[in-house]
């Protein structure tokens, strides 16, 4: 066996044995999860809507960096249309988690919860070199907190990436203070010391968190793709 799949295979054993502080996280992810799925449905009989869970996210984040921000503010920092930035907001304040005013939209009280609840399975996301770890020219770096030992090879938070209209996205392990790759069939592991060196700066992974590089031809593009890969993972719980 190799030291690889020793390190592994200890790393799943061992986190296997706090059942109490899994089933708390289970609990957690669900309930924000559920948040984000809230605010994606249908609205009566109205069409599907044209922005995913991500899209979501990233508008909570927005709001809350910017305080209090207007449509037009949104609707290009998540480079979505000017109607589909609407439609998020009026999704949003229908389970109030925004309140408007003739300056802008703020997050309400139930918003800042979700953005905590956020925060506390899914990191802040950081641009890292571009490696053959991942496709696509921009490449961004998340943290997904304390589900390593739920990653498989990753390939359904790759799908989900590319569903979601990014290049893809690659899912790493954080096991005994260094970066593993489930599975290097289809992955080399050159940059990954370089990828890591970056993460340990910004992010500061911990034993038995899973990074996920999302890949994609801008910035925006690859952290929907990362988000949409993270939520996937956490809905594995």
């Amino acid at each position: 066996m190799s030291n690889k799949q020793s390190s592994l295979q200890t790393h799943r054993k061992n986190t296997q044995l706090d059942t109490f502080e899994n089933t708390t996280n289970q609990e957690s992810s669900s309930e924000f999860l559920e948040a984000l799925e809230n605010v994606r449905s249908k609205i009566a009989r109205g069409p599907t809507p044209a922005f995913n869970e991500a899209h979501v996210i990233k508008a909570v984040e927005i709001i809350a960096d910017h305080k209090i921000v207007g449509r037009t503010t949104l609707s290009n920092e998540l480079e979505l249309g000017i109607g589909t930035t609407r439609t998020v907001l009026k999704h949003l304040k229908r389970w109030d988690y925004i309140v408007s005013s003739k300056l802008g939209f703020t997050l309400s009280q139930n918003g800042k919860k979700l953005l905590h609840q956020i925060k506390s399975k899914i990191s802040q996301r950081v641009q890292v070199p571009n490696t053959p770890l991942a496709v696509g020219p921009v490449v961004v770096a998340l943290i997904v907190k304390n589900v390593g030992h739920k990653v498989n090879r990753g390939i359904e938070q790759r799908n989900t990436a590319i569903r979601a209209g990014a290049s893809g996205a690659t899912t790493l392990i954080f096991c005994d203070s260094k970066l593993i790759i489930p599975s290097q069939k289809k992955h080399s592991s050159k940059g990954l010391k370089q990828i890591q060196k970056v993460l340990n700066t910004e992010l500061n992974p911990q034993e038995n968190d899973a990074i996920i590089l999302g890949s994609g031809i801008n910035l925006i593009n690859a952290e929907i793709g990362a988000i949409m890969a993270a939520i996937k993972l956490l809905k594995n719980e």
